[in-house]
Formats: C-alpha cells, structure tokens, sequence
C-alpha cells in the first residue's frame, strides 16, 4: 500500500504526516482529538512550545482513555456477572408447580339450589296471578 501525505493542525500549528492509503480518516479523526485538548490548553495558558503542547494535549488524551479503560474494565466485569446469573438460572430446574385447591360446589347442593329457585319461581308466579285476579 502507498503511503500520502496529510497535512493536520493541531493547536494553530500545521502538521505533515504520513499515512497508509485509506487511514486519512482515521489520522484526521486522530488529530481532531488531539487537536481539541490543545485547543483547551492555548485557550487556558496561551501559547505553548510545541513539544509542551503535544506533551500536555497528549497526556490529557491518555488521562480520557484511561479513564473510559476503567469504565469499559467495570462494564465489563457487569456483563460478565449478569451473563453468568443468567446462566446460573438457566441451569436451574423449573419450580415445582404450586397445587391450588379451588373450591367445588357439592352436586347435591347445586341440585338443591337450582329446586329452590325452580320453587320461588313457581311461588312469585303465583302471586302475581292472585294479585293480577283481583
């Protein structure tokens, strides 16, 4: 693969830097980065040497991702113990299915019932003839 030429700027100072054919993206995605933490440091301090300022805008990068490492490293370690809870459950046998005991309602009952209201029946039918011949 070829190598080319990318100018970046970082920190108001111009930059050429070589690079494998197709990574500019990823160098200017890279200097972007680089760019914006010296950006902080001329707008706190001022003008900078330029070895300071790569230094100082390269160690705040490094104090960025070591601190995203640690969160990443914590994330991990999360999914780790939920992916084995998970497991661990899934290798439980099922619960015992739980016996519920539902009330029946004796046929002799339901029988004896349905005779009193036939019964009621009959009587409110009666009365409303006798009140209805009157």
């Amino acid at each position: 693969m070829a190598q080319k030429e990318v100018d970046i700027i970082i920190g108001g100072r111009k930059f050429e830097v070589a690079c494998q054919d197709g990574e500019e993206q990823f160098l200017l995605t890279a200097a972007k980065l680089l760019d914006d933490e010296a950006g902080t440091l001329v707008s706190q301090i001022g003008r900078l040497p330029e070895a300071r300022m790569l230094l100082m805008a390269g160690l705040m990068l490094a104090d960025k991702t070591a601190g995203l490492e640690e969160r990443l490293r914590e994330a991990q370690e999360k999914l780790a113990a939920a992916e084995g809870a998970l497991a661990e459950e899934k290798g439980r046998p099922a619960p015992e299915p739980t016996k519920v005991e539902v009330p029946v309602i004796p046929d002799d009952l339901t029988d004896s019932l349905a005779e009193i209201a036939a019964r009621a029946e009959s009587l409110a039918e009666q009365v409303e003839e006798a009140l209805g011949t009157t």
